[in-house]
């Protein structure tokens, strides 16, 4: 297998509570692999890839570094991706 599914990925190292939320996610359009949007769930994931996806009310930008074979604790899943999201600030509501 070359590649494994968007959705199964981000369920399994993590980014998402439940598989079918990262469905959600992917369907709604704001998700890029390699700065290209995807839409479809079934989009192919690769090592080298870099996926750009907002959580959380930021935006991530990760590279894939490997591909889980099942949703692991958070140490293993976190071995299967390096995050080059930017530093954001923090909304403090003021001055």
């Amino acid at each position: 297998m070359n590649g494994q599914r968007l959705d199964k990925y981000l369920f399994f190292v993590r980014l998402t509570r439940t598989r079918a939320l990262a469905q959600q996610i992917v369907a709604q359009g704001h998700v890029r692999i390699n700065g290209q949007s995807v839409v479809r769930g079934h989009a192919a994931v690769a090592p080298g890839q870099v996926i750009t996806l907002p959580l959380h009310d930021q935006i991530r930008v990760i590279r894939v570094t490997g591909l889980p074979s099942r949703r692991g604790p958070a140490v293993e899943a976190q071995a299967h991706y390096c995050d080059l999201s930017p530093n954001q600030p923090i909304d403090v509501g003021g001055e």
